[in-house]
This record gives C-alpha cells, sequence and structure tokens, in this order.
C-alpha cells in the first residue's frame, strides 16, 4: 500500500488520516483537505489504519465502511480503546442503523456518500472545536449560528427563538454527529426543567424542527435516534 503524505506550509498543520480504499477518491479528499491548510496521510485497509492510528496520532481521523481486512466498524471499535480524538465514518450506506452502529462504535460523525466538499469541510471543522466555547458562530451551508450575538440565520433569513430554544440548538449543533440524551441535554443546560419524562426537552426539539424547516414527519435535520436522543446532521442545511 501506498501512503500518500501532504504536506502545508504551516509548521505545525492539523494532521488528518483518511483511510480509504478508493484511491481516485482517497486522492481527491487529500488534494482537497491540502488545499484547506491540513496535512494528510492515507491508509487503504484497515489494519494498517490501527496501526498509524496508534503510531501517528492523528487530530482526526476520516474513516470508511468497506475496507479490506477490517472493515470501519471493527477499526473504530478498537481504535476507540486507545484514541480519544475525532472519528468521521465515510460510507456509501444510507440504512440509519448502519449510521447508529457506526455512532455506537465510536465514531463522533457519520457522512454518506457521495462526498459534497463543503460538508465534508464543515463536520471536520465541527469535530475540530467541539467545545461550545471555543468558536462563536458556527456555519452548517445555509444555517448560521452566532453565540455572540445569539442569533440565528437560515437562508439569509433571521429566526426567532427563544432563550432555551437557541441553548439547545447550540449544544445539539456544537456536538454535530454526536447522539445527545435528553437527560445529557438537560444536564448541560440546566435551565431547562426536566420532569422525569423529558417532555421539556422533546418540546423544545419540536419547536427548533417547525421553525429551521425540518420535516416534523420524517426529520433529517434534527434526527430522533430512538431509545437514544437526538442527532443534530450538519450536511443537510
Amino acid at each position: 500500500m501506498e501512503v500518500i503524505l501532504t504536506m502545508t506550509l504551516d509548521s505545525n498543520p492539523t494532521h488528518i488520516l483518511v483511510v480509504e480504499d478508493d484511491v481516485s477518491l482517497a486522492s481527491w479528499i487529500a488534494d482537497y483537505l491540502t488545499d484547506n491548510g491540513y496535512l494528510v496521510t492515507v491508509a487503504d485497509r484497515g489494519d494498517e489504519a490501527l496501526h498509524m492510528i496508534e503510531d501517528d496520532d492523528p487530530d482526526l481521523v476520516i474513516l470508511d465502511v468497506n475496507l479490506p481486512v477490517q472493515d470501519g466498524f471493527d477499526v473504530c471499535r478498537q481504535a476507540r480503546e486507545h484514541f480519544r480524538k475525532p472519528i468521521l465514518m465515510l460510507t456509501a450506506r444510507g440504512e440509519e442503523a448502519d449510521e447508529v452502529k457506526g455512532l455506537e462504535a465510536g465514531a463522533n460523525d457519520y457522512l454518506i456518500k457521495p462526498v459534497r466538499p463543503r460538508a465534508l469541510l464543515a463536520r471536520i471543522n465541527t469535530l475540530l472545536h467541539t467545545d461550545p466555547g471555543s468558536a462563536a458562530s458556527l456555519n452548517f451551508g445555509t444555517l448560521i449560528i452566532d453565540e455572540e450575538s445569539r442569533s440565528v440565520l437560515l437562508n439569509d433569513n433571521s429566526i426567532s427563538l427563544s432563550t432555551n430554544e437557541f441553548d439547545l440548538l447550540w449544544l445539539l449543533a456544537s456536538n454535530a454527529g454526536q447522539v445527545m440524551s435528553r437527560e445529557a441535554m438537560v444536564e448541560k443546560l440546566r435551565g431547562i426543567a426536566y420532569d422525569g419524562f423529558n417532555r421539556s426537552v422533546d418540546i423544545l426539539i419540536s419547536r427548533l424542527r417547525k421553525k429551521l424547516s425540518d420535516n416534523t414527519s420524517k426529520p433529517y435535520k434534527i434526527k430522533t435516534v430512538w431509545g437514544k436522543g437526538y442527532l443534530f446532521t450538519a450536511d443537510s442545511w
């Protein structure tokens, strides 16, 4: 296997490991991320990816599911025994069960092929800045959330949110791609009342979906992961 190493002029660039057995796609991702200031290495087999994760300790891993020797789910589970940095799973599988399986294996986010450049970059930027206090604003395509002004723009239109609605949206967006339980959201946002049945969070989620033009009968921007909580998707805006 050939490992592609691309360098930037930055003396200390953020290192991303791309694990993808499609040579043309891996090369395209490497070139695109390099153009955006990242240092990129590439692996095309699951077993080699595990060695590179352990030896090189990249800042973020983009991990395909269908890999030779070991699939992405196995790689993710094994890597999580020692690797705590973000893992973004990249796959052609679009079934919700596979998405949940990837998240349960330890992935922070799940991106379905074909890859859209801006969506990929948005996912990476979000995963590298998961601390809500580390960014003044979050951008997801046509959705812009500004913490300092507590404002939300969708398709250049201002969206009016209550204090609790904004706080919940900021929390979900700051953890895009990660399933958050109702209890965890209540714990982090202590201004939201918890009545033992989680209705307060469900009501706020329902309001956010309506205001953000989500499909209320089959939500895809703020998804319900049954039995687990809610998932904010970064590339649906």
